[in-house]
């Protein structure tokens, strides 16, 4: 796949920090840039980082090219135009792996070049931050609830239609199965999957009526016994009992996607049990939520299907990341903005944790410092070099290594760390700084 041109993915202001820098000569000076999160939304006790590798992709496509140039001849003057023609990042940026977790305050992302280098970046950063680390961390959520039950996304009608690719990215590195995106499985390898609409047991009507044994029948015939059939069209009884005699007790599945959705499991379960079809999964969709698969935990339910929760983000569609200036020249700036303060020099960040592997707190220190006492509690570094020399370096963590990473690091935390009660975030943060 080629990569998209991405310099238009910016606001207007970077241009115009980048022009008068040009021409002070401001734009030259060595700095650090960082992106954290102040703190974490309302009632979350964790974050899930997410979109480092769109982050380093979207990298390669940020050239201004004749056709970016020409739209920015009105916005910035000559010499602008000239840097922006040669552009390209050539500084370095470390930050936590995909799936890492994160908490107020975590230096997720370091970006190390010139002032006009990295200031450029600052949008397009943000904009893959914020949006993949918010589904993820609402898919983490998801998954914890739903235990080792699976989940599909099928959120792409409720979003925009680039959103929905990374939505389901993100939600794989959260541990969710599938995706119902095709796209997400041609461009990220995301296993698919996807059963059928309404619709389609409506267009099996004719003069006589509905015909749903005629819509399971060909769903069965094009794809087997082992397809899924959604039996709430109508009466879901009826459903249930037409699904098994067109395809018999080998059947696959059965979804369910309106109405009470525990007391309907409950009832299809016997149902399919007293009709011989005993392996038959129970599928079941419908604004599911993270606290509304914890409330169908005890429910025989063997997979979900979440959409609309999951592509905003389950009532956060941000992860509130900003990308600040903390270093120039290696002199360490920092804002003082009522409640938008940052914390001025560049960062390292690491993690304790005790001989059980119960993560204690994270530790922010001083960049190039030694690490402080931790009291004999083992440590883990948490940024890894992901950019040198404005070249992604070799080797780094593909998209199942994160996925994986993230299923230990979710078993890392203290208990209460994973409750859906609200609460303090699941260990502190500690800032070692002078």
């Amino acid at each position: 796949m080629s990569a998209e041109n991405t310099a238009m993915y910016t606001d207007r202001y970077e241009l115009t920090m980048v022009s008068a820098a040009l021409r002070d000569g401001t734009a030259h000076r060595q700095c650090t840039f960082e992106v954290f999160a102040r703190r974490l939304p309302d009632g979350r006790r964790f974050g899930v980082v997410a979109g480092t590798g769109r982050v380093i992709d979207a990298l390669a496509g940020f050239r201004f090219g004749d056709e970016q140039l020409r739209a920015l001849a009105d916005a910035v003057d000559a010499d602008t135009l000239d840097w922006l023609r040669d552009y390209r990042f050539s500084g370095s940026i470390d930050g936590y792996r995909e799936g890492e977790l994160f908490f107020p305050g975590s230096p997720i992302l370091s970006v190390r070049s010139t002032f006009a280098e990295a200031v450029l970046l600052e949008t397009l950063v943000l904009s893959v931050l914020n949006h993949d680390s918010a589904i993820a961390s609402a898919a983490a959520r998801m998954v914890t609830a739903a235990g080792s039950r699976p989940i599909i996304e099928m959120g792409s009608r409720r979003t925009h239609e680039s959103a929905a690719v990374a939505s389901a990215r993100a939600a794989y590195l959260a541990g969710m199965a599938s995706t119902s995106n095709l796209e997400a499985t041609r461009r990220y390898g995301v296993p698919g999957a996807g059963t059928s609409a309404h619709s389609f047991t409506l267009a099996h009507t004719g003069p006589d009526g509905p015909d749903e044994r005629a819509a399971f029948a060909a769903q069965v015939d094009a794809l087997g016994v082992g397809t899924t059939l959604l039996v709430d069209t109508y009466d879901i009884t009826q459903g249930v009992i037409n699904a098994i005699e067109v395809a018999g007790t080998r059947l696959g599945g059965v979804r369910i996607d309106s109405g009470d959705l525990g007391v309907l499991a409950r009832q299809v379960r016997a149902q399919l049990d007293d009709l011989g079809a005993h392996d038959t999964r129970i599928v079941v969709s419908g604004d599911l939520d993270e606290y509304a698969i914890a409330a169908l935990r005890a429910e025989p339910v063997d997979a979900y299907g979440v959409g609309t929760s999951l592509v905003t983000g389950s009532g956060a569609p941000t992860a509130g990341m900003v990308y600040k200036l903390v270093e120039v020249d290696g002199i360490g700036v920092a804002k003082r903005s009522s409640h938008k303060e940052s914390r001025g020099g560049a960062k390292a960040a690491a993690r304790s944790a005790r001989s059980t592997g119960t993560i204690v707190e994270e530790i922010i220190y001083p960049a190039g410092g030694s690490m402080p006492d931790t009291g004999g509690l083992a440590t883990t570094d948490l940024q890894i070099p992901l950019v040198r020399d404005g070249e992604p370096v070799d080797g780094l963590p593909s998209l199942t290594e994160g996925r994986d990473h993230l299923a230990d690091a979710l078993v890392s935390l203290p208990w209460e760390g994973l409750g859906l009660s609200r609460g303090e975030p699941a260990i502190p943060t500690r800032f070692a700084l002078p």
